[in-house]
């Protein structure tokens, strides 16, 4: 987009309704029954629905506000500066799946840009009921092009006069009253139909109902009075189900009939019969007249799931799956959520990867190796998974004799299945992979259901390529955190050594807790303890470079002061704003001696040979990486053979609405009761509790050292 994308200002009206004059000479010229006019914001590059026409704005809801970039049909012909043309319900699932969720009904849609040569003004989007031929004719391309270019030179004129235009009221068509009241009298027109014996109501636009007869108010059970005014899926609560209000927006946006039947307590099925026009829509209400279409439209049994997605399912279903971390999260909340809501009874997600379909997962194949065969298959292979992918366009097959015809090898590997929806993954333009549903008997595929399911395939791409990375990501973090912690333990003279890592939960699975111990030669040993504060790839990094650095310092002779000393003024000679705590041990078993080192790191636990478990009050300094002065008393410490020290972080003692005393006290018992164990026992013991937690806000890491013989 040039720099000529400036806006119009909203602060005062140009004086004539400049845009509702221009959206109904558009509408009325291609035939058109809704639209909406959008100017581009002055502050920010979104778009701004600035009136509306032929329906209620609440249709549009989701779209009042459209971000320049986002992928729509408004937002696509404003910036790329050209005329977007979705011919149906299939069009629009497959290329605006985040429309078609919302909106799964047929109807077509231009889209236009508002734009001078050197300013962009806004867009413009009309729409036709499904009846609409599926290509846009010359004469309406024409038409529209040149509105919406005369509509830009409006503008522009309008702001270079400083001028800014308003949003303008919303037009809705009026019911026609002169032509029947002039025909029969308001009178005879109103005794008439209530002489009818079933029931009648008449809804405006927003479904509110205007008039109802004596019939439908007795079907019902509902006096008129109550009725008139209220939305007909308001006006007693079993109507109150979004399914029956979907029907009405369907019949809207598609100007055809549609229906539905309702369950009015305690056993009464009624027919609920819509009719639309442009200017609202007549509902005619009867008794059910045969338990076959009651059976055909009423709520559905838990093992006979509903055809169609509501629409508040799929935002359910859209919600859930933002939740999903990994991939075996998105397999099962598809599993779960979506297979069952369709119809489906099996379910299995590819991958693309290295030009090669495999199976992510899967769920409902009695037999799981027959999901094998999809494993491992090139994306050259004659499959109906490589071919929808490889396409972009989804495939439905309603039986098994249609499948098997178009891809003869299916012969050889029957699934038990007897109808298939293969959904191609697409996300942000990228091939991710593909999405089977099973079904186990055959399954027709109206076009209103293969919209909903294309709409669902790109709300699970979306998922899927989220966590792909999440997993990616992953493993990265548990590669690099395994690379920057001793992979095990190296022997020490009379020290005997453990030591437990868990990884936090939120984030990356990644932190700063570090832990090492190696010998130093002369009988001794040294240990150290840490934690960088962070849970990133940041975080790890230093801690990496603060663990080469001790022991560096370690190998060289440093006294244990010295080593705390020279590992803080590398930690600010490097620049990091993190800040580190460390707790650094220099051992001599044969003497029954330990001389430690602290650094702003919680107190050690020492648990004697006779089973007495106390805190360690060490002297010490700051955090590492504060003060390049500070200094960093030592404190020795008897350590006699039999003895336990457990070195912790302090994800192991810390946790939201817990005492950090009595958390110590609780550390120390179970030291006490289970401190003969061996060591890697002892160890699973005292991180037990967090092991099993489902959730870490913090890391966690435990060296344990018992001296004696052997350790």
């Amino acid at each position: 987009m040039s720099d000529g994308r400036t806006a119009v200002g909203r602060t005062a009206p140009a004086g004539s309704p400049l845009l509702s004059l221009a959206l109904a000479t558009m509408m009325d010229g291609v035939d058109a029954h809704s639209g909406a006019v959008y100017l581009l914001s002055p502050d920010e590059p979104v778009l701004e629905m600035a009136m509306m026409a032929g329906l209620p704005r609440a249709f549009a809801a989701p779209w009042e506000r459209v971000g320049l970039n986002a992928r729509l049909p408004v937002a696509d012909a404003a910036r790329e500066r050209r005329l977007v043309w979705v011919g149906g319900e299939e069009d629009m699932a497959r290329r605006y799946p985040r429309v078609a969720v919302v909106l799964p009904y047929p109807f077509a849609l231009a889209a236009l840009p508002v734009a001078t040569s050197t300013t962009v003004h806004g867009a413009v989007f009309v729409t036709w009921p499904g009846s609409h031929p599926q290509e846009l004719t010359d004469r309406e391309r024409e038409h529209l092009t040149a509105a919406c270019e005369r509509l830009a030179v409006r503008l522009e004129r309008a702001a270079g006069q400083s001028r800014p235009v308003m949003p303008e009221p919303d037009l809705l068509a009026a019911a026609p009253s002169g032509p029947l009241a002039g025909a029969l009298g308001t009178v005879e027109a109103a005794q008439m139909v209530a002489r009818l014996p079933y029931g009648l109501c008449s809804l405006d636009l927003h479904g509110r109902v205007a008039y109802a007869n004596t019939a439908a108010a007795e079907l019902i059970d509902v006096p008129v009075s109550r009725m008139l005014g209220t939305q007909l899926w308001a006006v007693a609560p079993w109507l109150n189900d979004p399914a029956y209000e979907d029907r009405y927006r369907a019949a809207l946006f598609s100007q055809q009939p549609t229906s539905f039947v309702a369950l009015r307590p305690p056993g009464e099925w009624l027919s609920f019969r819509l009719y639309p026009s442009t200017t609202g829509l007549t509902v005619r209400v009867t008794r059910a007249k045969a338990v076959s279409d009651m059976n055909r439209a009423r709520p559905p049994a838990d093992d006979a799931p509903s055809r169609l997605v509501t629409i508040s399912q799929v935002l359910s279903l859209a919600s859930s799956l933002t939740e999903a971390a990994g991939v075996d999260d998105v397999v099962q909340l598809v599993a779960e959520e979506i297979t069952p809501a369709i119809g489906g009874r099996a379910l299995v997600i590819l991958g693309s990867r290295a030009d090669r379909l495999h199976v992510l997962g899967h769920r409902g194949y009695p037999d799981p190796r027959v999901v094998e065969r999809f494993d491992g298959v090139p994306m050259s292979a004659p499959t109906p998974g490589v071919h929808v992918l490889n396409s972009g366009v989804p495939a439905f097959f309603e039986s098994r004799e249609e499948l098997e015809r178009l891809y003869p090898l299916r012969h050889a590997t029957p699934d038990g299945f007897a109808a298939w929806a293969y959904l191609p993954l697409i996300a942000s333009g990228r091939p991710v992979g593909t999405c089977v549903f099973a079904y186990a008997e055959p399954h027709p595929f109206p076009a209103d259901e293969r919209a909903v399911l294309t709409s669902l395939g790109g709300l699970i791409a979306l998922a899927l390529e989220r966590a792909l990375l999440y997993d990616a990501k992953h493993r990265l973090a548990h590669g690099l955190q395994a690379a920057l912690l001793p992979p095990s333990l190296p022997p020490l003279p009379g020290i005997g050594a453990a030591a437990r890592y868990l990884a936090g939960t939120r984030g990356m699975d990644i932190g700063g807790d570090f832990y090492d111990v190696l010998p130093v030669g002369g009988g001794l040993a040294a240990a150290v303890i840490g934690d960088v504060q962070g849970h990133n790839v940041t975080a790890a990094g230093l801690m990496g470079q603060i663990r080469t650095a001790v022991r560096a310092y370690t190998t060289v002779g440093q006294a244990p002061e010295e080593v705390m000393r020279s590992t803080n003024r590398l930690l600010i000679d490097l620049g990091s704003d993190l800040f580190a705590s460390c707790l650094y041990l220099r051992l001599d078993p044969a003497r029954g001696r330990v001389v430690m080192a602290r650094a702003g790191h919680p107190p050690p636990l020492l648990r004697r040979p006779d089973g007495r478990v106390r805190v360690l009050d060490l002297a010490g300094g700051p955090l590492l990486g504060i003060d390049g002065d500070a200094s960093y008393p030592t404190t020795e410490v008897e350590l006699p053979p039999g003895s336990v020290l457990a070195l912790y972080t302090d994800g192991l003692v810390e946790a939201p609405g817990v005492d950090i005393e009595d958390a110590l006290a609780d550390l120390g018992r179970r030291l006490a009761q289970a401190g003969d164990l061996p060591l890697d026992e002892l160890a699973d013991v005292l991180v037990g509790r967090e092991a099993g937690a489902p959730e870490r806000i913090d890391d966690v890491a435990l060296l344990l050292l018992r001296a004696g013989p052997g350790g």
